[in-house]
């Protein structure tokens, strides 16, 4: 792999790319990704179907670590080391890393450090204690992919570094910023101790969310647009990083009554200030299909078409499924009037597996059925 934004996990392409249609490319892998996706939620997740007691915490907290750890070695590291096994074993060491990664910072955090800091404890009601810890990951999706995407590895590619001592750099230097966010936005949110945090947790959710999910729409689906106008290296890097804040902060404020709008006067009466967190919900969704249209789709159409159409898609997918899916398909709990679940969750699910099967195993089977990425 490259050190290009277009390159990165979050668009990569399997590496060979014999003739193929992009939409029936892209449409196979959907129907894989959801089937996976649904499978082992009915076994691990499920409220009614599964026999663990996992939803929504420690699940959901596994999860997000689950696809930080993706971010750390395909987005940063480039899949360094994992690129040099073939498939179907580069797929399986990927899934498998992920997994143990994922259980057991949760683990650690729950069990471990929560016996030390209550705020941590896995047996804080409903799960708080893991929530707290897995909230750090909300704002490592904004910097680490903010270096990949939007940064595009400077200054360690300037320097002449290769992988994987790039991504190991890009790891270590911008914990830094993120734990500072988390410990001055994230931790006081949940904290039993902190009485005047600066935002409420939903608050925190669906601003910071927003920024994912600028990052996200400017790095990838508008490739890297307006923020590489600025000449590159750390001209674009800094213009990206205030960018980001504004653009995401702008959509922050647009999607609150858009959300209500979505949401109808019932739900949002009912939820409350608890509204604040729904562009996250709406964001995760948008989230997805830009994620999922790089990698499945190739990217197809130019970037404002891309923005505009991943837009559309996620609007319907957050409709889909806070009014039906989440209750009747996924069996989630009601949450206000007329709707069920926490995006945050599923769709969250729906990410992870497309990076695992998609980029991971780089749509392992499909070409064996004639169904071959466009060249």
């Amino acid at each position: 792999m490259t050190t290009t934004a277009s390159s990165s996990p979050v668009s990569a392409q399997p590496v060979s790319k014999p003739s193929g249609n992009w939409f029936t490319f892209g449409s196979v892998n959907l129907a894989v990704v959801v089937t996976l996706s649904l499978g082992t939620w009915y076994l691990l997740a499920d409220p009614t179907t599964s026999p663990f007691s996992f939803y929504p915490l420690p699940f959901n907290a596994a999860l997000f670590w689950a696809i930080l750890f993706i971010v750390f070695i395909g987005f940063d590291c480039e899949f360094a080391g994992f690129d040099a096994l073939a498939q179907p074993l580069r797929g399986v060491a990927i899934l498998a890393s992920t997994g143990v990664f994922a259980v057991a910072v949760t683990w650690l955090l729950g069990s471990g450090v929560g016996s030390l800091f209550p705020d941590f404890a896995g047996t804080r009601d409903g799960g708080l204690g893991y929530f707290a810890g897995a909230l750090f990951v909300l704002f490592g999706f904004a910097t680490w992919v903010m270096v990949v995407l939007n940064w595009q590895h400077w200054p360690w590619t300037a320097l002449g570094m290769k992988q994987p001592l790039i991504g190991l750099c890009e790891i270590a230097f911008v914990a830094v910023p993120t734990l500072a966010l988390y410990f001055v936005f994230g931790l006081p949110s949940v904290s039993l101790s902190a009485t005047e945090p600066l935002m409420t947790v939903d608050t925190v959710l669906g601003w910071f969310y927003s920024m994912v999910v600028a990052v996200i729409l400017t790095g990838q689906t508008l490739d890297n647009w307006p923020w590489k106008l600025f000449g590159g290296g750390g001209r674009t890097a800094l213009a990206a990083t205030v960018g980001n804040v504004a653009l995401g902060t702008a959509l922050y404020f647009l999607m609150v009554p858009l959300a209500k709008l979505l949401l109808g006067p019932a739900a949002t009466t009912e939820l409350g200030s608890v509204v604040n967190q729904f562009p996250a919900q709406i964001g995760v969704c948008w989230a997805f299909w830009m994620i999922f249209w790089a990698n499945g789709f190739g990217n197809k159409f130019r970037p404002a078409v891309r923005a505009a159409l991943t837009c559309a898609l996620a609007l319907g997918t957050f409709l889909f499924y806070y009014r039906f899916a989440a209750e009747h398909i996924l069996h989630e709990p009601a949450v206000a009037a007329g709707i069920s679940g926490n995006a945050l969750g599923f769709i969250d699910w729906l990410v992870l597996w497309t990076l695992i099967y998609v980029v991971g195993f780089q749509s392992l089977g499909l070409g064996r059925i004639g169904c071959n990425p466009p060249r």
